[in-house]
């Protein structure tokens, strides 16, 4: 993986971390700054849905999918940028600014640059849209020395380390191609990206931007969420959290089977959210964190524009009224290579996440096309209209960020979640020269 230390910042997880400048460049940087208000924390307003023409997919994003999109990643935050929409977002451990409009944003060969001012502070940034490069951000305060961040640049798609190398997966998007089309009754979609540097680093797709249900797939976002914060030090894993009667639904879980009214840390109820896909530690903890907004912001601060947290597990209510929550596999792939990279969390929680997943209980997808053994690390999402299953094939010199989704009839998508699973991994494991193009 591409660990964080790789990175280099002036700033700190927190506030206490200010690296001294010229005042003169903050004066300058002020004035010519223009001052606009931020958005809310779960950004722009979704447009009304067109009418799908498969079922159990919503064609329509969150907002309008572009090419023209980059987050900088820098130690404790991101700053997100959208040439083509032109906004920008600061959401860091001191603060979010929500989803902010740049109209003077400067956009040339390659790098978008400008300046902001969002509550007094001042944000000017250059950042490329070349994911793999270096940006830079300068956080400008009142009465405070300004704060010059640096890190690498993400965009989604990655572009691989080597081309060359990467050429060797192409042949992979063939085979999935077939699976895919042969799914009659699935609508599928999968993404594949490599962490190794064997393929690279290459990602490749098949329906990438298929947007079906999330089903639990979403709580890889909440848990993402849940311990930025914790790498922010604004809570803690040991922190405990009343659980009441009134929090207990059905579906998959075991607190369910619990007697409540108990306290239950946050480290179980992460752990059960992953492990058991607990329905119970998934509504505690969107409650916990403050409802859906912090999820969402989440998402829009890294981009993904085909994900949001829209309703609580088992929430038949608000399905009903239209409510629901979606994710694409290139969105997935997104939020899963971020983690491995450590561009999102600390090397700390990204093992702890991965940790959990490899503890996944519900197995009867990825593991169970895999010849026994193999090491995954995994998170389902299973609803009556849709089966995915994501994860990480942690096959060692072979490390792979998947996303299988499909909407449809769950049983003959969970076979054909199978097939792509298999077809990765049959691939991953054939020797990289015996690769023929089809």
């Amino acid at each position: 993986m591409r660990k964080s230390d790789k990175r280099r910042s002036s700033s700190l997880l927190g506030n206490s971390a200010r690296v001294p400048l010229k005042w003169l460049s903050a004066a300058v940087a002020l004035a010519v700054l223009a001052t606009t208000g931020p958005a809310t924390a779960d950004g722009p307003g979704r447009e009304p849905a067109a009418e799908s023409h498969e079922p159990g997919v919503d064609p329509t994003p969150e907002r309008p999918p572009t090419s023209e999109v980059s987050w900088l990643s820098f130690p404790g935050g991101v700053f997100a940028v959208d040439s083509l929409g032109h906004t920008v977002r600061y959401r860091a451990c001191d603060g979010d600014t929500g989803r902010v409009a740049d109209p003077t944003m400067r956009v040339a060969a390659g790098v978008a640059s400008g300046a902001v001012v969002v509550g007094g502070t001042a944000y000017r940034y250059r950042v490329p849209l070349i994911g793999r490069s270096e940006g830079t951000l300068e956080v400008i305060q009142r009465n405070r020395p300004p704060t010059t961040l640096t890190g690498v640049v993400v965009t989604s798609p990655q572009p691989p380390t080597d081309p060359v190398a990467g050429a060797r997966l192409f042949p992979l998007s063939g085979q999935l191609a077939r699976v895919v089309a042969d799914a009659s009754l699935n609508p599928a979609g999968v993404t594949v990206r490599d962490l190794s540097g064997r393929y690279g680093d290459q990602q490749i797709a098949v329906n990438g931007s298929l947007r079906p249900k999330a089903a639990s797939v979403i709580k890889l976002w909440i848990l993402v969420e849940l311990l930025r914060q914790v790498d922010c030090g604004q809570v803690f894993l040991d922190d405990g959290v009343l659980v009441t009667p009134e929090d207990v639904v059905g579906g998959t879980g075991q607190l369910q089977f619990e007697t409540f009214p108990q306290v239950v840390t946050l480290r179980r109820l992460a752990q059960y959210l992953i492990k058991y896909s607990d329905n119970v530690a998934a509504n505690v903890l969107i409650t916990y964190l403050g409802g859906f907004a912090p999820v969402n912001a989440l998402i829009d601060s890294m981009n993904q524009r085909s994900t949001i947290l829209a309703r609580r597990m088992l929430d038949s209510a608000a399905a009903q009224r239209g409510e629901e929550n979606y994710t694409s596999p290139d969105d997935v792939v997104s939020v899963l290579g971020a983690v491995w990279d450590g561009e999102i969390l600390t090397p700390a929680s990204r093992d702890l996440m991965i940790g959990f997943m490899r503890e996944q209980t519900l197995n009867t997808k990825i593991p169970a096309a895999l010849p026994p053994g193999v090491p995954v690390a995994h998170k389902t999402g299973d609803l009556p209209d849709a089966s995915h299953d994501v994860g990480y094939y942690l096959i060692p010199g072979t490390e792979t960020a998947v996303a299988f989704l499909t909407a449809g009839p769950m049983a003959t998508g969970d076979e054909t979640v199978r097939r792509m699973a298999r077809t990765v991994y049959d691939f991953l494991v054939t020797p990289a020269e015996g690769a023929v193009e089809e």
